[in-house]
């Protein structure tokens, strides 16, 4: 995670990408369509993969990623136990529920394999990291341009 500077950056949220697109390629199909419920269901938990892992990054620190990372390995979950309702439906061919399974497999063993390798890490966030001064000035510079030209602006 030290050298990712966004979410878009990480290896494990390009792989959920890849797995929200795969479920909305199914979406397309006629008999997805008409179970709406099952639709909407594997289209949401699959959008809940790339969303908590991008929503962990975000937050700023080890303990929220690591607890929005767990939310989006059960999800992933989620995901995969769907494939097998629209398998059993038929909504989906035997060859496409198997390259979105271990898709989603995939995924959630790189999920796993993040939680793990942050639980041992020295990294504590975003959040804690000290900014650089000349950082810290130009935010400081641009905030000050956000803020109203009265607002009490706290000294170094």
């Amino acid at each position: 995670m030290s050298t990712a500077k966004s979410f878009e950056d990480l290896f494990v949220w390009q792989k959920s990408r890849e797995l929200v697109n795969c479920i909305y390629s199914f979406m397309r199909k006629p008999a997805f369509t008409k179970d709406r419920g099952l639709a909407d269901q594997i289209t949401r938990a699959a959008v809940s993969v790339l969303s908590n892992i991008a929503e962990g990054f975000e937050r700023g620190s080890k303990e929220e990623t690591v607890y929005f990372l767990y939310i989006a390995k059960a999800s992933c979950g989620e995901v995969r136990a769907q494939l097998y309702v629209a398998l059993d439906q038929e909504y989906i061919a035997k060859a496409e529920f198997k390259k979105c399974a271990e898709l989603c497999q995939f995924t959630s063993s790189l999920i796993s394999k993040f939680i793990e390798s942050l639980k041992v890490s020295k990294y504590k966030g975003l959040k804690f990291k000290k900014p650089v001064d000349k950082e810290r000035e130009e935010f400081e510079k641009q905030l000050r341009g956000l803020l109203p030209a009265n607002y009490p602006f706290p000294n170094k």
